[in-house]
């Protein structure tokens, strides 16, 4: 009978994050940090990032609920003339936001930080990827706007949803886009001494 893998705590309340998690044979749960986004500053968006992933992971893997377990924390920006696009605050400034990112590229930083409680240590790092935006028209963009998805999302925008096609492109890892990088997830986990095929869920039968 083999032991049962460790428990997975991801720190985050994103579908997208949780669901590429699962594709992979994973099975975290969640625990949403609770941390104040606008409190975090950093000089550059892959530091902000960074910062961020790294709050979150710390402050759920404080908690008493998560002890023993693996506790990954995540958060994305979009890097735009050197400014860090978060989610937009109304529908006016996703419209803004999307008439100035089309026809351009932006890259898409996503900070990764995987504590293990058990050990008390933690690895973190920036996955990078650049995405292609193409060049919807007004009413394309009136209409995704009015839909409400990019008000959910960092950059005003996912790869996973409805604006999907106005995305002409992207270099690198498309699950970092989308919310998580799993090879850089993998790459944590090594340098904390736990292999990510330990943490598969059983197969079904």
């Amino acid at each position: 009978m083999t032991d049962a893998p460790r428990r997975l705590i991801l720190a985050s309340k994103s579908p997208a994050r949780l669901n590429l998690l699962r594709q992979a044979g994973l099975d975290p749960e969640v625990i949403v940090s609770g941390v104040d986004e606008d409190a975090v500053t950093a000089p550059t968006p892959a530091e902000l990032a960074l910062a961020l992933a790294e709050a979150k992971a710390s402050v759920v893997a404080a908690r008493p609920e998560a002890h023993g377990a693996l506790v990954i924390g995540c958060d994305s920006v979009l890097e735009l003339d050197g400014e860090a696009l978060g989610k937009p605050a109304d529908a006016e400034e996703a419209t803004a936001r999307w008439k100035s990112m089309r026809g351009r590229a932006g890259v898409l930083q996503t900070g990764h930080c995987v504590w293990d409680t058990a050990s008390k240590r933690y690895a973190s790092g920036t996955a990078s990827t650049v995405v292609r935006f193409g060049e919807p028209s007004d009413e394309e963009i009136a209409a995704y706007v009015a839909s409400g998805e990019p008000l959910h999302v960092a950059g005003a925008f996912t790869l996973d949803g409805r604006s999907a096609p106005f995305i002409d492109g992207i270099d690198g890892d498309h699950g970092n886009v989308i919310g998580i990088s799993l090879p850089l997830v993998r790459r944590l986990l090594a340098q904390l001494g736990v292999g990510i095929t330990e943490l598969w869920a059983p197969a079904e039968k």
